[in-house]
C-alpha cells in the first residue's frame, strides 16, 4: 500500500466546534476497545498514528482525521461508559445527534465489531439510530486473526443475525494482515466518487 498523508485535525465536544470541510466524512463507531484505532491505523498504512483518542479526557470528544486529502475520518467515543455520570451521559447523546442530524457531508457509519464477541445491545442501537437516519452502514468485523478458523462461519452469523445483515456485507478486518483494508477502500472509494 502507498503512503497516505494523514492529518489530525481536531477533537470536537459540539456540532460547532467540527472542522468546516467539504470532504466527505466516515464515523467510525464501536464499543471501547474493539479496536478502532487500529483499524485507523491499518486504513492509512501507519504503525501508531499521533491518536488524541488515547488521551485521558479526550476519549468523550469527536477526533476529526483528513485523509490523503480526500476524506475525513471522524472516531467517535466508544460505548460501554462504565464510568460516565448521567449528565456525562446525556451530552454525549446530544453531541452525536446534532452531529448526525447536522453534519452534511456525512457520508456513512463504519460500525466496527469484534469479530470474537456477539454484538452488544449498543452495537444494535447505534446500527438503529443510522438506518432511521437513513446513513449506508459499512460493517467491519476486527481481529479476525485472533479467530480459529474452524469458528469463523458461527462468529460471522452471530454478527449477521444480531445486527440483521447479510453475512457477504460484513467486512472481515485484520490490522495484523491487513485483510479488509483494500475491501474497505475500495467501498468508501465508490462512495467519495472516486
Amino acid at each position: 500500500m502507498d503512503y497516505i498523508d494523514v492529518e489530525f485535525l481536531t477533537s470536537a465536544s459540539s456540532i460547532a466546534e467540527c472542522p468546516q470541510s467539504d470532504l466527505p466524512e466516515f464515523v467510525l463507531s464501536g464499543r471501547s476497545n474493539v479496536g478502532k484505532s487500529s483499524l485507523i491505523n491499518a486504513m492509512v498504512n501507519r504503525k501508531q498514528l499521533a491518536y488524541v483518542g488515547n488521551t485521558l479526557g479526550k476519549t468523550r470528544l469527536l477526533n476529526f482525521f483528513e485523509v490523503d486529502h480526500r476524506c475525513m475520518f471522524v472516531d467517535v467515543p466508544g460505548y460501554g461508559f462504565a464510568h460516565r455520570s448521567q449528565t456525562e451521559l446525556i451530552q454525549f447523546g446530544k453531541m452525536m445527534d446534532d452531529y448526525f442530524e447536522q453534519r452534511e457531508n456525512l457520508k456513512a457509519l463504519i460500525l466496527i465489531v469484534d469479530y470474537r464477541h456477539k454484538p452488544t445491545k449498543d452495537d444494535v442501537t447505534m446500527i438503529e439510530y443510522a438506518r432511521g437516519q437513513q446513513l449506508p452502514i459499512l460493517i467491519c468485523a476486527t481481529k479476525k486473526d485472533k479467530c480459529k478458523r474452524s469458528e469463523l462461519s458461527k462468529l460471522k452469523k452471530a454478527i449477521s443475525e444480531t445486527l440483521n445483515v447479510p453475512s457477504t456485507s460484513i467486512i472481515d478486518f485484520s490490522s495484523q494482515t491487513k485483510e479488509g483494508v483494500e475491501e474497505l477502500w475500495s467501498k468508501l472509494n465508490e462512495m467519495i466518487g472516486m
